[in-house]
């Protein structure tokens, strides 16, 4: 296996100095576009990392220091001895959500580019702030989701040029672009899928036909309309909004590397690679598939903690109760309730809770799911 790690320094930054600021980061980013060879049939390029036919190759993705330190995305480029598409496979967007960062490292060391028709782009972590700093949800360098934070802005927040960075290097190089999420390091989890409606049927058949090669037993149909480009905010919407099908796939919980959320994850990238052709196999069945429809994320009213009352995946009636919420004395602040009769996704798995911050998800069975 071919390894190459390659950094640009960016250049450090004073107050009252801005225009110098915006001048290091493109000079930065012209030297690694500079340095990147121009891509051919045979070689696919992500920022400074290229592969050739029938190679492997991973290093890093720099994106250049500002008023922060900047950040060095470790990738994986496997490009296949015979032509096909171009699959992005994207980890830790939330740092805290470790199996898919575990399952990409197993599809890393097992795939064969000599068999594999096209090429797959990994992106194992995808915001390494948040993952050594162990955090849900937000970056520590800035306080910002980075699954709110796309197409991104390079000469932006943390977050913002680490978004940039992945929308023009991987997102728009790919195919077919697959988010993969797991319960956050709060979140008691049941495995599902969110796939993108957006009603246009060429890529809602792309999105539809991903969701049910990667094989959960749960999709949540996401009918949520298809954002403006520049304000694309998450990454399936981010590949949507650029005509490229995506989907979020959710496999695990509280941070947990348990073999099964890791195999789940495993097992889903190979359905996804042997759907498209670009692996030999067996292809996935779908007749066990629970549609849901019209999720809603039920958020903190306060601060305080959270008694949850259900789990994930357990069905609830309408005004069902899914938990209490206590201030820091024990003193009962709320009763959270069900909005409809439903599935629980996910529940919040540990007691703190700031306001506006999620408690739980719950989904309707969709009523047409047996004839999709």
């Amino acid at each position: 296996m071919n390894e190459m790690t390659s950094a640009f320094p960016g250049l450090s930054t004073r107050p009252g100095i801005e225009a110098l600021r915006h001048a290091g980061v493109r000079a930065a980013m012209l030297l690694i576009t500079l340095l990147a060879p121009v891509a051919d049939a045979d070689v696919l390029t992500v920022g400074p990392i290229l592969a050739s036919d029938g190679e492997i190759i991973s290093g890093t993705l720099i994106v250049p220091e500002s008023d922060d330190e900047g950040a060095s995305i470790p990738i994986t480029i496997v490009n296949g001895a015979e032509p096909g598409p171009v699959v992005a496979f994207i980890a830790g967007i939330h740092g805290y959500e470790y199996a898919p960062v575990v399952a990409l490292q197993r599809i890393r060391a097992e795939i064969d580019p000599s068999v594999l028709r096209g090429t797959v782009i990994i992106v194992h972590v995808a915001n390494p702030a948040s993952f050594y700093g162990r955090t849900i949800y937000y970056n520590p360098v800035d306080g910002m989701n980075l699954n709110r934070a796309f197409p991104g802005d390079p000469y932006g927040s943390h977050s913002e040029r680490i978004a940039h960075a992945l929308t023009t290097e991987v997102i728009e190089r790919a195919d077919f672009v697959v988010d993969m999420h797991a319960g956050d390091g709060n979140e008691a989890l049941r495995p599902f899928i969110y796939m993108p409606e957006v009603g246009d049927t060429e890529l809602d058949a792309g999105s539809r036909r991903l969701a049910l090669a990667f094989g959960l037993d749960h999709i949540v149909i996401d009918r949520s309309p298809l954002r403006d480009a520049d304000d694309s905010l998450y990454v399936d919407q981010t590949a949507l909004t650029r005509g490229i099908p995506g989907i979020t796939t959710e496999t695990g919980q509280l941070g947990s590397t348990d073999e099964r959320w890791v195999e789940m994850a495993v097992q889903g990238v190979w359905g996804v690679l042997v759907d498209l052709d670009m692996l030999d196999g067996e292809r996935r069945e779908d007749n066990a598939v629970v549609w849901l429809e019209d999720y809603e994320v039920i958020t903190s009213p306060a601060d305080g903690m959270f008694r949850a009352e259900v789990l994930d995946g357990y069905a609830v009636a309408e005004n069902g109760r899914l938990g209490a919420l206590v201030n820091l004395f024990g003193d009962e602040i709320a009763v959270i309730r069900s909005p409809f009769a439903g599935v629980v996704n996910y529940v919040l798995g540990t007691p703190p809770v700031k306001e506006g911050e999620p408690l739980a998800m719950v989904s309707r069975v969709a009523e047409d799911g047996a004839r999709r």
